[in-house]
């Protein structure tokens, strides 16, 4: 007996459900994985680079609760004020959401820079959160993760595209 489309394209979608979770749980562990001082503020904005890419690719599946809860875990993890990061990522997931349709139309080197005024944003937003809790400025190397950010969008993109593909959640 022959199942219905809905049915199968459901199971299809199940079956990979547990890619957009590890995803996530891989960029946090990159995102607090000890660094030496030197390097330390050049660490990409991985949690980030991973919301974007599930905002951009399953806005149903990953959007703006899902973004401010891995930045609820984020600072967790990390020690931060408690919403500084979920603030950021809740922001950037709601304006990729809103413009996915867009956005994924856009040529490789056009999205590579929607990116990354996304990553802007979410790094003024933190900057923004420094001020407002009494905590001194950082110096212009606090821009560097959003340009390491712009040459990893590509090769993110294509790995998780990649991967998305082949457990069938695209």
């Amino acid at each position: 007996m022959r199942r219905p489309w809905r049915s199968v394209m459901n199971d299809r979608v199940q079956r990979g459900a547990w890619l957009i979770p590890v995803s996530l749980v891989l960029a946090l562990l990159l995102m607090i994985l000890p660094m030496p001082d030197s390097t330390a503020p050049f660490r990409p904005q991985w949690l980030a680079l991973v919301t974007l890419y599930w905002c951009l690719m399953t806005p149903t599946r990953f959007g703006v609760f899902s973004a401010f809860a891995a930045g609820l875990t984020l600072d967790l993890i990390s020690g931060s004020l408690l919403g500084q990061h979920a603030l950021g990522l809740s922001v950037i997931a709601y304006a990729t959401v809103e413009l996915h349709q867009r956005a994924r139309l856009f040529p490789l080197s056009q999205q590579t820079l929607f990116i990354w005024a996304l990553l802007l944003v979410e790094r003024l937003i933190h900057l923004w959160v420094l001020g407002a809790t009494g905590q001194p400025l950082p110096s212009l190397i606090y821009w560097a993760p959003t340009l390491i950010g712009i040459l990893l969008w590509p090769w993110l993109r294509a790995v998780l595209n990649d991967l998305s593909h082949r457990v069938g959640l695209l």
